[in-house]
């Protein structure tokens, strides 16, 4: 906090105001399905993003990022709007949008959640930044209204229509606990996730598959499960049974079917998870791991050779569940492993890429940690 300060000072030629900080996320089960008004079970993970913020009287906002050596981007208040100039920038100009913000700003970040992992990082980068100016303009949002106000951000300024799991799990993240999030109605319920007392690990696998869902992929599969929720005159993904959704193969597509099958099975697969968790089964709870990854693979399609590998080798070493993390096409997977293994679970997965002529994979584990924060500097 200090070294931003310093930073932030050295920079803009004054001091900060607010510091905030937000983590990235892991999520334990519950892929692509947020979108639907479905469960999901992350958790917030000890990387994070923090801002360093301070109010102008000119209305110019001024954004810079510590990683990308200070270099200052600026536009003013008023041409912050969907479609004005701006790179990465654009995750921070939406929160200022989406919060109806009208006076300048000055705001530095840094942050050590990695980009195009899977981990979120640009919820982390957005969430970091609502808590921020939520604090500097007595704004008195909840963090309900934040992590709606963050998804609007990406999905009407950045253009990517992401479900609201990212930013709900950086903004109430529980140290020691799972979240339960009921993307419906955002309530929560806290699930112990405990595996140090089972002598186990989670071990984050960071592919170094370059992660980008921008693209048209998410969106895509995201149309998809609209359009089955349409042609099925339902709500959403979370209304649907598999019994229904057999029933009515014929009133969508092909495509379309295996879509909405993930869907429906990972619900399914998400509550299963927390009576797993509760019972302190975390061999079922590897079962549902490897279950939602082949789902993903094969039904809904987001794998990468990369994650398929990483997965495999993950499992031959020994691990108990293995899955692909966050929106897919690269980025992360996960390793649910005994703590004893874990080196040579990182050894047979590093063999694996190399063999294959992959970039080395990198490798880190966090216990679930806290949600984000802000104060007065």
């Amino acid at each position: 906090m200090a070294s931003l300060a310093r930073n932030f000072e050295e920079l803009f030629g004054r001091k900060p105001e607010v510091i905030s900080e937000a983590p990235g996320r892991v999520n334990l089960i519950g892929e692509h399905i947020d979108y639907s008004e479905g469960f999901v079970l992350p958790f917030a993970i000890a990387d994070r993003t923090h801002a360093a913020i301070a109010s102008r009287p000119d209305g110019l906002v001024r954004i810079a990022s510590h990683q990308r050596k200070e270099k200052i981007f600026s536009i003013d208040i008023h041409d912050v709007k969907p479609g004005s100039k701006g790179d990465w920038e654009k995750y921070v100009l939406g929160v200022l949008w989406s919060l109806g913000i009208t006076t300048g700003v000055d705001i530095l970040v840094d942050g050590s959640v990695p980009a195009g992992a899977g981990l979120s990082s640009s919820a982390a980068l957005e969430c970091s930044v609502a808590v921020g100016l939520n604090e500097l303009f007595t704004l008195n949002k909840s963090l309900e209204d934040l992590a709606r106000a963050s998804q609007k951000a990406e999905n009407d300024y950045v253009g990517m229509p992401c479900g609201i799991m990212d930013q709900s799990v950086s903004l109430m993240g529980k140290v020691g606990a799972a979240l339960l999030l009921d993307c419906r109605d955002l309530t929560t319920e806290s699930v112990p996730f405990s595996v140090a007392d089972a002598g186990l690990e989670l071990l984050i696998i960071d592919t170094q598959a370059h992660h980008a869902l921008v693209d048209g992929g998410y969106a895509e599969r995201r149309a998809a499960c609209e359009s089955v929720a349409a042609k099925l005159n339902i709500p959403s993904m979370r209304h649907l049974t598999l019994n229904v959704l057999e029933a009515s193969r014929e009133k969508i597509t092909d495509t379309e079917f295996i879509r909405a099958r993930h869907a429906v099975t990972e619900i399914a697969r998400v509550l299963d998870a927390v009576i797993a968790l509760r019972a302190s089964d975390f061999i079922a709870l590897g079962k549902l791991i490897n279950q939602s990854h082949n789902s993903l693979r094969d039904d809904y399609e987001v794998s990468c050779p990369e994650l398929d590998l990483a997965v495999a080798a993950s499992l031959e070493a020994g691990a108990i569940g293995s899955r692909m993390v966050g929106g897919g096409f690269g980025g992360s997977a996960i390793a649910l492993i005994k703590a004893e293994d874990i080196s040579k679970v990182r050894d047979a997965v590093t063999a694996a890429f190399e063999s294959h002529g992959f970039k080395r994979p990198r490798f880190f584990t966090s216990l679930p940690s806290a949600g984000a924060s802000a104060a007065r500097y």
